[in-house]
């Protein structure tokens, strides 16, 4: 099991942050069993890792106007 996965983990966020989180994880778990392990998948989780943070913060964003 690739090390990165433990970041993709969802179940302890609230619901409305873990129907976001979730699809990252299953995309970064698809990743991880059909992927060949290299530096280029590496580089593949990290940024599936960036992207799922930046919806996360999406979901939490508060206007400030």
């Amino acid at each position: 099991m690739d090390p990165l996965i433990q970041f993709f983990s969802y179940t302890h966020l609230p619901a409305d942050l873990q129907s976001v989180s979730r699809h990252f994880y299953e995309i970064a778990q698809d990743i991880v069993n059909n992927v060949p392990r290299n530096p280029e998948r590496t580089v593949a989780l990290r940024k599936l890792l960036e992207a799922k943070d930046c919806a996360v913060r999406a979901v939490l964003w508060k206007d400030q106007t």
